[in-house]
């Protein structure tokens, strides 16, 4: 007896395989069978499920299918573009919930031309079984006060690791090769935010040019983990799955950055029909009038963008990460362009039905979502939009933390919000479930922009780009100046010291605690990782320690990572001049003014205060409050994970481009 299920896909049975997909539009649809050469061995025409509540599904179910099975689909039905629609049934088309995918995309203008047969071109869909048990729990799972997350892309992280075995470099089992998780550890991460590891294809101009999308945003199945991610004759499935259990028996969670928010088929008429497309476009993608029918409204810049306002849309999306859960162990998600996934027709909401969708789902309860707040449509900045429980990229912190250590003037009550949680952006005491001062995920560098390193290296992108609100400390590029050289590492410990200071949620991109430089370049995505990855053999690992340093003091003192929202005359928190006096209102933009301190404390009686100092341009003698106070951090000191023997009385000096962070007891 076939295993009865309404999930999307292929899920295996006690007799054989159901298979379901959706469309509004088709009028039949077959299901190819294929054995492991390619050849079609099958097919079978699928029912329409006209039950209340199941319009647009097709199923059918198939004894003797099993795991391992390789399948597509062909679907008929109505292909006028101008009027929103591409079926096409010469085209095979990969299942839009397919667990894994096998083979490769054959970039050929045969792949686009309608009507002419694409099962040479494209890749199957591969049945597999459900996992025997549970995927095991992160142990030990901090709260989000405590969470430090480190993100890092499959291929970079281990490319170049002498440490890890060569066959499991810049593979899934890297990720959790016990070298790398001892990395982690001593660092202090929490969670590790993986760049897509949904199944994607690089653009046909890319391939064209004889490169590659490396990061991976460009997915062709958001069910699947990425193929090429796989060790040598292993399963993606298998092995994704093993590091994620043996991360999270170290204590480490395991966020996904998902692409939800287009697809690799790009624009309608000229893009390829591979999976969604082929089934309902007018349902998968966002439809405009155009001058002679439907275009994309495109507000990804990729292209077409996916429609989250449609039914079939956000049930697909929700099962998927559903799925991600249970048979993964996946414990949050991160979601590329998300405005667009709340954009309705006058633009980003946090009414959407997406949102309430998956807010409604129990399986989803407790799951971490974090937006990346914004797109390229209408009203597509949306930072501060999205409702609790979610959290969200804080691209205001980057850009504010960097004007600071630039030593960009007027900048100090930018920085004075960006260390208190950013309110300006995320504060609505008004509204019910009122987000807390970790709603901010906040980061100096990511995957997109600068390296740490690179961003007191280079003055502006090698190659071209947009600013990167940097500066070269003296000297463009690579220097054996001792003094630039010196300063640059201050500047660096300063940079990342700032955001494991800040209340919010810290973020750190792989490497930048090991001082990887792209050589000044900032729009990374084709950067080949047997190159460019992670620079082990080179690892400055003095500023490794500093940083794990810096998470360790965060965690010990709950001043510098309360949950709770700071008022301006909270006794909590003192904002001081150099010369030890409070800041006035009018101080905080006076030119002359060329340091700034902060004092901290917790509402537990038994915690430490922590006196934060920062001077970006010049060096700076600050007077400290009553003492002793014993110096716990500090950007120009090589390793602060040395504890100070003396304490400091009276005033410090402080370096150009420092940051010292001093408590009141050891």
């Amino acid at each position: 007896m076939l295993h009865e299920t309404d999930a999307l896909g292929a899920t295996v049975g006690e007799g054989g395989t159901r298979f379901i997909v959706a469309s509004r539009v088709a009028e039949r649809i077959e299901l190819c069978l294929f054995d492991g050469d390619g050849a079609e061995t099958d097919r079978v025409d699928l029912a329409h499920d006209d039950r209340d509540g199941h319009d647009g599904t097709w199923c059918a179910s198939v004894a003797g299918v099993g795991a391992g099975q390789r399948y597509g689909f062909r679907v008929h039905g109505p292909g006028n573009p101008a009027e929103g629609h591409a079926c096409d049934p010469a085209k095979l088309l990969i299942d839009p919930a397919a667990r894994r995918v096998t083979g490769e995309l054959r970039w050929t203008k045969e792949l686009v031309a309608p009507g002419v047969d694409s099962a040479g071109l494209v890749p199957r869909s591969v049945v597999v079984a459900p996992p025997t048990a549970p995927p095991p729990p992160v142990a030990g799972r901090r709260p989000w006060d405590q969470t430090v997350v480190y993100e890092a892309h499959v291929g970079h992280l281990t490319a170049r690791h002498p440490l890890v075995a060569p066959e499991a470099r810049g593979r899934y089992a890297g990720v959790a090769a016990p070298v790398v998780i001892d990395h982690l550890q001593r660092l202090g991460v929490t969670a590790v935010e993986l760049l897509p590891v949904q199944h994607f294809v690089s653009e046909a101009g890319l391939v064209a040019a004889g490169r590659r999308n490396v990061w991976g945003y460009n997915p062709l199945a958001w069910g699947a983990p990425h193929a090429g991610y796989a060790s040598a004759g292993a399963s993606p499935v298998t092995e994704l799955r093993a590091s994620v259990a043996a991360l999270h028996e170290a204590g480490i969670e395991v966020w996904l950055d998902v692409v939800f928010n287009h697809t690799c088929e790009g624009s309608l008429g000229s893009g390829p029909i591979l999976s969604w497309r082929g089934f309902d476009n007018a349902a998968a993608y966002r439809l405009i009038e155009g001058p002679a029918g439907l275009v994309d409204d495109d507000v990804t810049g990729c292209g077409n963008a996916v429609d989250a306002r449609s039914p079939a849309m956000r049930r697909l999306i929700r099962e998927l990460l559903v799925r991600w859960v249970e048979e993964w162990g996946i414990d949050g998600f991160r979601f590329d362009l998300a405005a667009t996934l709340i954009r309705e027709d006058d633009g980003p909401t946090a009414d959407a039905a997406l949102l309430a969708d998956l807010a409604g789902d129990e399986r989803l309860a407790g799951t971490r979502l974090i937006a990346e707040p914004w797109d390229t449509g209408p009203g597509g900045y949306a930072v501060g939009a999205f409702p609790a429980p979610w959290r969200e990229w804080n691209d205001r912190f980057r850009d504010d933390v960097r004007d600071v250590w630039r030593g960009e003037p007027g900048r100090w009550p930018a920085l004075a919000t960006r260390l208190t949680g950013s309110a300006d952006l995320f504060r609505r005491p008004d509204e019910p479930g009122a987000r807390p001062a970790t709603t901010g995920i906040n980061a100096v560098a990511t995957h997109d922009g600068f390296t740490v390193a690179d961003l007191v290296t280079y003055a502006a992108p090698v190659g071209g780009g947009h600013g990167q609100r940097s500066s070269n400390s003296g000297l463009e590029g690579p220097t054996a100046d001792p003094a630039v050289a010196e300063r640059r590492r201050r500047r660096q410990r300063a940079l990342l010291g700032t955001v494991l200071c800040a209340q919010g949620v810290p973020m750190i991109s792989s490497g930048d605690e090991i001082g990887r430089s792209q050589d000044g370049v900032a729009d990374g995505y084709t950067l080949e990782p047997a190159e460019w990855g992670l620079p082990w053999p080179e690892a400055d690992w003095d500023l490794a320690a500093w940083v794990a340093e810096a998470v360790a003091l965060r965690r010990r003192h709950p001043a510098l990572r309360s949950s709770g929202w700071v008022a301006p005359d909270d006794p909590q928190i003192t904002w001081l001049t150099a010369s030890g006096e409070v800041l006035a209102d009018g101080a905080w933009t006076d030119p002359s003014e060329r340091g700034l301190a902060v004092l901290l404390s917790s509402a537990d009686d038994d915690d430490a205060s922590v006196l934060v100092l920062a001077a970006p341009v010049d060096a700076v003698c600050f007077a400290l409050p009553d003492g002793p106070w014993w110096v716990a951090l500090d950007a120009a000191d090589a390793r602060s994970d040395r504890p100070a023997a003396e304490p400091v009385l009276g005033e410090i000096d402080v370096a150009d481009g420092g940051f010292v962070v001093l408590v009141d007891r050891r």
